[in-house]
């Protein structure tokens, strides 16, 4: 047979371990912050998980750039995530502050656990809920906190203020608070800008966002516990305060006005 008639070797599966390379690295990084917590090297478990949640957003990018996206890379990144930002903020967050909870007794002990637990099992139902609702819902919004920034917050809080000296005892209510709450708001039905935009037309960025982006980036590089934990705290109180927004602009209904 003319070698010029065979017919053309199938592509090979070989480029589906790029994308699945940085999820490895995501996950890596996870592991690792949950090891660095149980040392008390509590900075280096939080930058761990921010270097995890950098390696989540470009799997994805490379997937797409790349076309090598599969039903095994969507499940893996998912229980990748469900480690960098689900068990590890959460055990960063216990050895930090919540296990000191003891000290206050039996009751307060538990409940510091189970908010850190309150914490992981919530991430794994805004996971899986997201995985179920995957072209249903409007891109341009996550329904619920995404992992990543939750972890983002959980993080950058106890980064921040173990920069500053304080110890996890001294703050332990707060981090409760801190912990219960970005939790809850994975899981809400509260709308977030994702970013993503809805099509064509939003892949031209205002210049203007360019600047904000570049001055964020540099406010980073001077400070970054604490540039980080006030954009996160911002973002994760924007689904709150554009709710209310939105029930105060609510058009009134005819019967209301009858």
């Amino acid at each position: 047979m003319d070698e010029t008639q065979q017919t053309p070797r199938p592509r090979g599966r070989g480029i589906y371990l790029l994308p699945n390379l940085f999820t490895t690295g995501g996950l890596f990084a996870g592991f690792y912050a949950i090891i660095a917590a149980t040392q008390g090297r509590f900075d280096d478990a939080c930058i761990a998980v921010f270097i995890a949640a950098i390696l989540d957003g470009v799997d994805g990018r490379v997937a797409r750039l790349t076309n090598t996206q599969s039903e095994f890379g969507v499940q893996y990144d998912s229980l990748a995530d469900l480690i960098s930002f689900g068990l590890a903020p959460a055990l960063v967050m216990y050895h930090w502050a919540l296990v000191t909870m003891k000290y206050d007794g039996a009751m307060p002990g538990k409940i510091g656990w189970i908010a850190a637990f309150l914490y992981a099992a919530c991430a794994a139902l805004r996971l899986a809920r997201f995985n179920s609702q995957v072209g249903q819902v409007d891109k341009r919004w996550f329904i619920g906190l995404a992992s990543p920034a939750a972890a983002g917050v959980v993080a950058s809080f106890v980064w921040t203020f173990h920069e500053l000296g304080y110890t996890g005892e001294q703050l332990r209510y707060a981090a409760l608070a801190v912990t219960v709450a970005a939790g809850g708001l994975m899981v809400s039905r509260l709308r977030y800008f994702s970013f993503k935009g809805a099509g064509p037309r939003h892949d031209r960025v205002p210049f203007l966002a360019i600047i904000v982006v570049l001055a964020a980036v540099i406010a980073i590089a001077i400070d970054p516990p604490s540039v980080l934990l006030a954009i996160g705290t911002l973002y994760a109180l924007s689904g709150p305060v554009y709710a209310a927004w939105r029930r105060l602009h609510r058009p009134a209904s005819p019967e209301a006005g009858a």
